[in-house]
């Protein structure tokens, strides 16, 4: 595997504002796609180097995508940077913060118990595939839509997945 260069202080900077930012910001905002910063860029998963969540509130996730059909992956820190690289297939892994946000808490609680806080993270994140793509046909997808409506009303899709909720809704 071809070694990646060196990543300079100022670059290291840059990212680790850009974390910040996205842990103040999360997925709420539909300006997140416009005002993203250079620290959102993707990083190679060998180079992330997180152990684990911690500090407090909110969770914040980082985003681990499947690059093509092989085995590769690209590791993202906030949704809208995976959105620009068109990712359908993310998993999603706290690195910071120990309690759910509001948003966080409402989110869980539109998923009446059918969706864990990773996994509407790592929903979140996807874009051109379900839930994002398809009708809502079950009970179980109308609570992921509605906990995804909650966790990031700024996806790039979320007009699409209302319709279907609303659908499915009568």
């Amino acid at each position: 595997m071809p070694r990646r260069p060196r990543r300079s202080a100022t670059t290291v900077a840059v990212l680790a504002l850009g974390l910040a930012v996205a842990a103040l910001t999360g997925c709420s905002s539909a300006d997140d796609i416009t005002d993203r910063a250079v620290a959102e860029e993707p990083t190679s998963s060998a180079s992330t180097g997180a152990s684990g969540p911690s500090g407090s509130a909110p969770i914040v996730f980082a985003f681990t995508c499947a690059v093509g059909d092989g085995p590769e992956t690209e590791t993202y820190t906030t949704a809208a940077a995976v959105w620009e690289d068109g990712r359908t297939s993310c998993t999603a892994a706290p690195i910071t913060g120990t309690e759910p946000s509001e948003q966080q808490r409402s989110a869980l609680a539109a998923t009446e118990g059918d969706a864990t806080l990773e996994q509407l993270a790592a929903a979140c994140a996807v874009s051109g595939t379900a839930p994002w793509t398809g009708a809502v046909t079950s009970r179980s997808q109308a609570h992921l839509a509605a906990g995804l409506e909650r966790y990031c009303p700024g996806h790039p899709e979320i007009d699409r997945l209302r319709d279907a909720l609303d659908t499915y809704r009568g």
